[in-house]
């Protein structure tokens, strides 16, 4: 048994930890790809337990509430090619929530936060909602002793823009429900990358969408497949 805790920094609302970020702290318990369940908002700057489980999962509490699970898993998932960086750059010129964002504060994708303080991507777009798209630079503030992002941040990229992948133009609030990743390579974090998203289907009130972040080349570093919970009114 030990603990973690989700720095304030990483918020998505304002008041719980960004559902990527969280999944990829929880993720690091689990060698190799990750399935990670969000059941309650993760709070922000307080102990979390961590609770093994059987078959290798891990269970994570704040006090006796259960707020997230975690286990190995398999990502088989359908990845497009990539955009160029000229287009995912252009991408970003036409990111629905400039003007109007439900989480302006998220650590990954927030419009209201100071420059170079989140990860700031704004996926648009590309052609059109089938495929939307971000460059990210990532800083070296992000990285670990080798130069590259860390996992959990990795792990942050993946979320949001699949949100945007999944929805396209129906914007209404959602919440991540669940987080399945496969970090194939290192990510560097002085190098321009790709992020892009695509929509994955729907079901009541789930949908799904895939993330994929690529390097200049093409090559795919990481992948993910996202489900998006709308919010009850």
């Amino acid at each position: 048994m030990s603990q973690i805790s989700i720095p304030a920094r990483f918020n998505g609302p304002p008041d719980s930890g960004n559902g990527g970020y969280s999944c990829g702290v929880v993720a690091a318990f689990i060698d190799g790809v990750a399935r990670v369940r969000l059941h309650l908002p993760p709070p922000l700057d307080v102990p979390l337990t961590v609770l093994s489980a059987a078959d290798d999962a891990v269970e994570i509490l704040h006090d006796a509430a259960l707020v997230a699970s975690g286990w190995p898993a398999q990502l088989e998932l359908a990845i497009p090619p990539a955009p160029s960086l000229e287009q995912a750059r252009s991408a970003s010129e036409r990111f629905a929530c400039y003007q109007e964002h439900v989480y302006a504060s998220c650590f990954v994708c927030g419009t209201g936060r100071p420059h170079g303080d989140g990860l700031e991507l704004f996926p648009g777009p590309v052609d059109d909602w089938s495929l939307v798209a971000c460059s990210w630079l990532p800083g070296s503030d992000l990285a670990d002793t080798e130069g590259n992002v860390r996992p959990e941040i990795v792990w942050a990229a993946l979320d949001c823009p699949g949100c945007y992948g999944a929805m396209g133009e129906t914007m209404v609030p959602v919440l991540l429900g669940e987080l399945v990743a496969d970090l194939r390579k290192p990510v560097p974090a002085e190098e321009e990358l790709v992020v892009y998203a695509w929509p994955l289907g729907m079901e009541g009130r789930k949908y799904y969408g895939g993330v994929a972040i690529a390097n200049a080349a093409g090559e795919v570093l990481a992948c993910s497949h996202s489900t998006w919970i709308v919010l009850r009114s």
